[in-house]
């Protein structure tokens, strides 16, 4: 079995939770809505502010579908009540970040500035304190999307391993190598 979906979800109050009969779920809460499409083999019961999974055999694909489902609802709670926040810190010269609205401005040592139109589902905040790296903060109810935009930035300029210039996650321990050795 499944250790992770087995697992009952607690659904917190102010939240609620509504399965259609194409098992889609739909997840309600103060942060937004978010819906999400199941396989038809496995089946969510909800009872007194509890969710569980149920998978019809032990088969490969049943097993892994199991907890796949479970987590994704699991996220999907968690984010309408609390959210999700991912920072990312430029690190470089000359390297900085504007967010205005929904549109992230990037100087990354190109040649040219890059210009991203975020999704409206999430919030973006840039900042930059003197003597630090500029920070750009994304805030969301929907993980994945979150995930997806967080990794779309990273890739535009990825932390290199001689000097670590690029674009990391805070916190984030880029591995470094020597460079060439120096004279004979």
């Amino acid at each position: 079995m499944s250790r992770i979906g087995k697992a009952p979800i607690q659904v917190p109050s102010g939240v609620q939770i509504a399965i259609s009969d194409k098992n889609v779920v739909t997840v309600k809460g103060p942060k937004g809505t978010l819906v999400q499409t199941m396989d038809p083999a496995i089946k969510v019961k909800q009872e007194d502010g509890t969710l569980t999974f149920e998978r019809p055999t032990d088969l490969k694909h049943h097993r892994a579908m199991h907890g796949l489902y479970r987590a994704l609802v699991a996220n999907m709670v968690e984010g309408v009540t609390k959210g999700f926040v991912v920072e990312q810190e430029l690190v470089g010269v000359g390297y900085r970040a504007t967010a205005k609205g929904q549109r992230l401005d990037l100087a990354l040592g190109f040649s040219h500035n890059i210009a991203l139109e975020l999704p409206a589902e999430i919030k973006v905040s840039a900042a930059q304190e003197k003597g630090k790296n500029p920070v750009i903060r994304l805030e969301s109810a929907d993980k994945q999307l979150l995930g997806a935009v967080a990794a779309k930035i990273r890739g535009l300029r990825k932390p290199e391993p001689y000097k670590g210039k690029g674009v990391r996650f805070v916190g984030e321990n880029v591995r470094r190598k020597a460079g060439k050795a120096a004279g004979k």
